[in-house]
């Protein structure tokens, strides 16, 4: 087997040769860095690769892998760490230059002290834009990232660097954040599948500024390795008052009920409100039908809420503006010209503001539960379009103001805390990927995995390649 053949397997594949002998974590790890360092100047993945760290790591695994000692689930696994999330040793600059290379940078962040645990190989830290503030990556830092598919393109954001990494070979295993939809974005525009757990489920530390909208998860090439790596990252941690206790069972040994019986709302706009492209509802609507034919009780409903857009944007400018407030004039100057904007607008509202906005997000919370109590999963398109320019926070001429105009199936999500993948589900006339959305009642992450294997299984175009 050649390098480049071991750049296209999935983290359950390697670590099955690892097993059989037939190829080492040192020869992953290499071809994973030479895939790495090829892709890198042209779409821009990684603000840092740590090729020493990584070869000597692998290494390690290596050694253990043959003296039939693996220390966990993923030894020898290359991985990578958004620069939004802490990594021992490592530089986290959360995509700014307002942050100081200086300093210990000694503590893992809880995802990562898991992966360590397990044996993971950590390849490098990936892009992001300034404090993941919004859903394309771009950033004063590290400039813009670009799409697999068509470098013209954003990959989305704001783990557009994992996104690109996954979908390119550049390591399997990707950690992410989400907080209107950071990993679900860049998975649907880059063509590979996510997870945004249940919060509480990945702990995470440092708290984020964005308060509890903001989620650690997995970006895989399918829904298995996103299991697998659940079962890794998903167990508590002592520095995250909110994590939630141990999981019931493994992610990955429930993959394999499939979703015959399961009871599917199928919503194409969100009750009208969205204007979805026509080839992206007509990927998302064969994918339903996919479900349907596995033996799922498919209906077309649609959750009873109006956009939670104005409430979304009060808690998340207030985000923006205390992620930015210990920084002086002089740096403030210096970030990305839409973060200064949406952290002048956070400034503004009142502690009361902030406490309407958690009402209407308390309600809408209190809606998608009662709506759970009739379905199992919510099927939308995870973004109404596909991948548009690169550069840009917006479609040129789309009229929207922010990123949030074109995410309305993402962010709702974020607010009431629920687990919820994207996957892909074809490409558009120019071949650009196509995400198709599923949505489970919080703490039913398995749910959302489950179903998600099954297209994987069933072979839905665009999954699985």
């Amino acid at each position: 087997m050649t390098d480049p053949d071991l750049t296209g397997l999935t983290a359950a594949r390697l670590v099955e040769g690892y097993r059989k002998g037939e190829f080492s974590p040192e020869e992953a790890t290499r071809a994973v860095l030479e895939r790495a360092e090829r892709i890198q100047p042209e779409v821009n993945a990684f603000v840092r690769l740590l090729p020493e760290q990584a070869l000597a790591q692998a290494r390690e695994s290596t050694d253990r892998w043959r003296r039939g000692e693996p220390r966990g689930l993923v030894d020898g696994v290359p991985t990578t760490v958004k620069d939004i999330i802490l990594l021992r040793g490592a530089p986290t600059l959360r995509g700014s230059k307002t942050v100081s290379e200086q300093g210990g940078w000694a503590e893992d962040a809880p995802s990562v002290a898991r992966l360590r645990e397990h044996g993971a190989v950590f390849v490098g830290k990936t892009t992001t834009p300034e404090f993941g503030w919004k859903g394309v990556t771009d950033s004063p830092l590290s400039g813009v990232t670009r799409n697999p598919h068509d470098p013209a393109r954003t990959a989305g954001g704001s783990s557009g660097g994992a996104a690109a990494a996954v979908a390119l070979g550049a390591g399997p295993l990707a950690l992410g954040t989400d907080g209107g939809g950071s990993v679900r974005i860049p998975a649907a525009f880059c063509g590979i599948f996510a997870l945004k757990p249940t919060y509480g489920r990945v702990p995470l530390y440092p708290a984020s500024a964005f308060g509890t909208l903001a989620h650690v998860g997995p970006m895989t090439r399918d829904a298995a390795d996103a299991a697998l790596l659940l079962d890794v990252i998903g167990t508590p941690d002592s520095r995250d008052w909110s994590a939630l206790g141990p999981a019931p069972a493994s992610f990955s040994a429930g993959l394999a009920g499939g979703v015959r019986g399961l009871r599917v709302a199928y919503s194409p706009t969100l009750g009208g409100q969205v204007a979805v492209r026509p080839a992206v509802a007509a990927a998302v609507r064969r994918g339903v039908e996919r479900l349907a034919e596995l033996g799922a009780y498919v209906t077309e409903a649609d959750p009873d809420f109006a956009d939670p857009v104005d409430a979304f944007h009060t808690l998340w400018f207030s985000g923006a503006a205390r992620v930015t407030s210990q920084l002086g004039p002089r740096q403030r100057e210096s970030l990305d010209p839409g973060l200064k904007e949406v952290r002048a607008a956070g400034t503004r509202y009142s502690a009361l503001d902030y406490l309407a906005a958690v009402d209407v997000r308390m309600e809408l919370g209190r809606r998608m539960g009662r709506f759970h109590e009739s379905y199992d999963l919510l099927v939308t398109p995870t973004l109404p379009i596909t991948a548009f320019e690169a550069g840009a926070e917006v479609p040129k001429g789309s009229g929207h103001r922010r990123w949030t105009g074109w995410t309305p199936f993402t962010y709702p999500f974020n607010m009431t805390q629920q687990p919820a993948a994207t996957l892909p589900v074809g490409t558009d006339a120019d071949g650009l990927p196509i995400g198709l959305q599923l949505v489970a009642a919080r703490h039913r992450d398995d749910v959302v995995l489950r179903a998600a294997h099954a297209l994987y299984e069933a072979g839905v175009s665009g999954a699985g390649n």
